[in-house]
């Protein structure tokens, strides 16, 4: 009895010793995979969901405030001395007997794909800072960077440049990793072909493929959940990255992490690749159809072009944010679907939440415009009014009615659940959109009201010299000009091609739309339609009822045509050239015998 009791005393000890050498031996190897698919219950537990960040938040920086030179003079060298096609930027064309390939590729892209692959991915762009931005130093310690590029169906050459043109110019100790997010992509050489590419020439590029489209805001999110940079920087897939951007972009971030920057944006011709400045600088804003609008710089910001300043909403697509603080504000919601209204949500959390918004002039980063948008939205239904009607129920307070007036079908929409973006907005005890409109975007109301004030003039732009030919947009559309065709009858009300208005922001724009009369100041210009950007400059004109002729108000020139040619263009004004004399079908003789004080202010 006794040797058996002690027979299972034994038995007992070695095995409490067997189960703790095997339970050492599992935690020693508790960390490989192997273990972790077999025994998953000893995994540690899990972390909270974005673990990598506050590295460099999490510490004082920059104690000393010492700033260095961040410029890559041996770069900056080689990009000069860079000879061939599209090379600084230039606008190229290509050979007619391509035509046919040419516009193949045109209309799978919106923009001119065969020229794009004649260009070399490495290619230079002309440095069109401010002077002053080629002196500036910036603070020695900078936050690392993660550059997420979501990009849907886009081409080979576009989206490589891309990459380059970031890889080229970027300190590679602040370059973390580039994240480009497939949004699921038709074209084939965008799996395999790219990942073998990827693998065999861009160690700190990582590609993620989505199973399924889900839209701009699921894949911006993809990559901002793979990242481990302490800061996000969101470009798209057809960009091009200017001289020494990185830093003035991070400095402001590094000083305050809840600032988010975002670059001058130039313009990438979509169809020569001339690459060249869009403007100097605005504010951004919106109208109360949710357009997204500028505003024009204040006083002081002009004191100071090199400086960073406010802006009250992004444009959306390029743009840097700490991760700290893209978390803390919850990211994007993601309710919101496909795209649209991401920037304004985004921008009204940043303000609204105790951040700020800066652009920064010295950080300029090119962008194709496409032609026109190839591909079909991958929802059926109205996916934008949604999302809209999502960001002013959270974020816009009593102003949303001024938006629900000017589109009443924002009444019978639903939002959806709203739980959780308004218990952030709580959790974080943000500001009302009252104190934003009083304080960050201070002249929007001014600028663009909810109840617009009536136009100068309205309806056909009729010619007094050939009354048969009235002004018409030949339904080219945007960035395309405008000419002559045969007058409709109702010349108060005609079709939408003759439908225009002088209206109170002192454009001519298409009456019910958002494209406007542009014209550059060299002489005897032709007049193309743009996106109006309420800003007067190249827009501005005035109607003389005493002259009967229009003028572009910034070059002193007049409305003129060459009947023959169905042309219509700007020359210098002659009173007595009948070719410059014009009826509109409707005038408002009051607004226009009161020019300075009708309407918006007149910018000096």
């Amino acid at each position: 009895m006794k040797r058996n009791l002690l027979k299972l005393t034994k038995l007992l000890i070695l095995s409490i010793l067997a189960l703790i050498i095997v339970i050492l031996f599992l935690k020693s190897l508790s960390s490989t995979s192997f273990t972790k698919d077999l025994f998953p219950s000893i995994q540690k537990p899990q972390q909270h969901e974005h673990p990598r960040v506050g590295r460099f938040f999490g510490r004082n920086r920059n104690l000393e405030n010492k700033k260095i030179d961040w410029h890559d003079y041996e770069a900056i060298k080689k990009e000069e001395s860079r000879t061939g096609t599209g090379e600084h930027g230039n606008s190229e064309t290509l050979d007619p007997k391509e035509n046919e390939l040419k516009d193949k590729l045109y209309r799978q892209n919106g923009f001119n794909a065969l020229l794009s692959d004649k260009i070399s991915l490495n290619r230079s762009v002309p440095d069109i800072r401010h002077t002053g931005c080629r002196d500036k130093l910036y603070l020695s310690e900078l936050p690392s960077v993660s550059v997420i590029v979501p990009f849907y169906n886009e081409h080979w050459s576009t989206l490589l440049r891309t990459v380059y043109s970031v890889l080229n110019r970027s300190p590679s100790d602040l370059l973390a990793e580039i994240i480009l997010v497939d949004d699921c992509s038709q074209k084939q050489f965008l799996k395999k072909t790219l990942d073998d590419y990827i693998e065999e020439n861009l160690p700190k590029v990582k590609i993620i493929h989505l199973p399924e489209r889900g839209g701009l805001i699921t894949a911006r999110l993809a990559g901002a959940k793979a990242a481990f940079g302490d800061v996000l920087i969101f470009l798209d897939s057809h960009t091009e990255a200017n001289v020494n951007w990185l830093p003035p972009l991070l400095e402001p971030i590094a000083e305050d992490y809840k600032t988010c920057v975002c670059p001058f944006i130039d313009v990438i011709a979509f169809d020569t690749f001339e690459y060249r400045a869009q403007d100097e600088g605005a504010r951004g804003a919106f109208d109360w159809k949710f357009f997204y609008k500028r505003l024009p710089l204040t006083k002081e910001d002009l004191k100071h072009p090199t400086e960073p300043f406010p802006s009250p909403v992004m444009a959306g697509g390029l743009f840097g944010i700490s991760s700290k603080f893209f978390w803390e504000l919850g990211g994007y919601d993601p309710g919101l679907d496909i795209w649209g209204g991401e920037q304004y949500e985004l921008s009204f959390k940043i303000w609204q939440c105790h951040g700020k918004m800066v652009d920064a002039p010295c950080s300029r980063v090119g962008h194709i415009y496409r032609g026109y948008a190839p591909f079909d939205n991958p929802r059926k239904g109205d996916f934008l009014t949604k999302n809209y009607k999502r960001v002013a129920e959270v974020w816009m307070d009593e102003y949303k009615e001024y938006l629900y007036e000017k589109n009443p079908k924002y009444k019978s929409v639903d939002p959806g659940d709203l739980t959780e973006q308004l218990k952030i907005r709580d959790k974080l005890k943000c500001k009302s959109f009252d104190w934003f409109m009083k304080e960050v975007a201070f002249d929007l109301m001014d600028k663009y009201p909810p109840v617009e004030p009536p136009n100068f003039a309205s309806g056909a732009i009729q010619s007094l010299a050939n009354p048969t030919f009235c002004v018409d947009t030949l339904s080219r559309g945007e960035k395309n000009k405008v000419g002559l065709y045969y007058c409709a009858m109702d010349k108060a009300n005609p079709q939408a091609t003759q439908n225009f208005a002088l209206s109170w922001q002192r454009d001519i724009r298409i009456r019910h739309g958002e494209q406007c009369w542009d014209v550059s100041e060299s002489g005897n210009s032709p007049v193309v339609l743009f996106g109006c950007h309420g800003m007067q400059g190249n827009q501005l004109f005035r109607y003389h009822l005493d002259t009967k002729m229009i003028q572009h108000v910034i070059s002193n020139r007049c409305l003129d045509a060459n009947v023959a040619k169905k042309e219509v263009f700007v020359s210098t004004c002659d009173n007595d050239n009948a070719n410059q004399k014009w009826m509109f079908g409707s005038v408002n003789e009051t607004a226009l015998n009161n020019w300075i004080t009708s309407g918006s202010k007149l910018v000096s």
